[in-house]
Formats: structure tokens, sequence, C-alpha cells
């Protein structure tokens, strides 16, 4: 094959086989456009997911980690942050059952404060719909919910998955997917009602 048409060849290939590719080669340079690609969105979810932004950092780095040693495994058929977020996932769950019996079924305490998620400098779902002066209160109620509910209504509205990528991040069926978003929505609904009275 020709250098023109090799050319064409990686011109014409799908963004998941080259990212796959790349990971197989451990390629430096594509981990660097990954890190500064997905580092906003990853550490939001790591700070919805563990209610901490310090074990969320420490998180964020061990994903960046596993995803340098294990990179082979990512095969391209699934859009790489679906991947990435499986990958985050897993190392949370990990974590959580060395820590403590808790897991992320567990919702987070009434006197917690809280979550501080970082500015991406890009809308997401989630900003749109709450205005500003609900924020918070739409941050307490998340905290208070359900972990699997949460992590639904993030991966959802803040990250902008799918139903089939949330189902592929997260190992359940898409109508369980379907039944914690709605039950999530139902469970934060009472809390934002009572920010706009």
């Amino acid at each position: 094959m020709n250098a023109t048409a090799c050319y064409f060849v990686n011109w014409m290939e799908p963004e998941n086989t080259a990212i796959a590719r790349g990971l197989r080669r451990h390629d430096p340079d594509l981990l660097d456009r990954l890190i500064e690609q997905y580092q906003h969105r990853l550490l939001r979810y790591l700070i919805y997911l563990t209610g901490s932004r310090e074990t969320a950092e420490d998180l964020f780095q061990e994903t960046w980690l596993r995803v340098l040693e294990r990179g082979g495994q990512y095969d391209g058929k699934h859009n790489f942050s679906t991947w990435l977020f499986a990958v985050a996932r897993n190392l949370t769950i990990d974590l959580q059952r060395r820590k403590k019996p808790e897991s992320l079924d567990t919702p987070r305490g009434e006197d917690e404060a809280p979550l501080d998620i970082p500015d991406s400098g890009q809308p997401s779902a989630l900003d749109v719909v709450a205005q500003r002066e609900l924020s918070e209160r739409v941050m307490a109620g998340l905290a208070r919910i359900p972990a699997d509910y949460r992590e639904t209504i993030v991966l959802r509205f803040h990250e902008g998955l799918s139903l089939e990528e949330i189902a592929t991040v997260t190992g359940a069926p898409v109508g369980t997917v379907k039944s914690r978003l709605y039950r999530g929505l139902n469970a934060l609904m009472p809390r934002l009602k009572g920010a706009q009275g």
C-alpha cells in the first residue's frame, strides 16, 4: 500500500477504531489528547460517584493509569467515553469495597455538603435545565437520592450518554437504566419544586 492509500485509510478510519489502535500501541500523544478531551467529564463523574473531590482526584489518576495499562482491551465498538466511564466506575466500586462495606447503592448522609463539580467550560444538559438559582438545590438533591439513580441522571443529563451507553457503563439492562432514570427524576423533582416556591 502506498503512502497516499495509507493516508486515505487512516482518514476514513472511524475515530473509535483509531483510538483502539492507538491504545494498543501505547501512543503517548493519543493518551495526552484523550486526557485533555475527557478530563473534566471524567472528574465530574467521579465526584458524583464518590461525593469527595479528593477521592475523585485519586480515582481520576488511577483511571488514566488503567487506560494506559489496559488500553488494549478497548475494542472500539463503543464510544471511548463509554469504556472510560466503565473503567472509572469499576475502580470506584473496588475502592469502596476495600474501604467499607457500603456500595454505590448507599445514599449519602443528610448532613453532608453538596458536591463540588468542576466547570468544564461547556454547558451540559443539567446546567441548562437547572437554572443558576436552583443549582445548589439540584446538587444537594442529587446527593440525597440513591447512588444508582444519581449515577444514571448524571450520565444521561450531565454527560449526555444514551440509555444504551449508560447500560454499558453500569452493566445494567436498558430497562433497568430507564427505571433508574424515571425513579431518580421522581425522587429529585420534589426537592426542585421546593426550591421554586
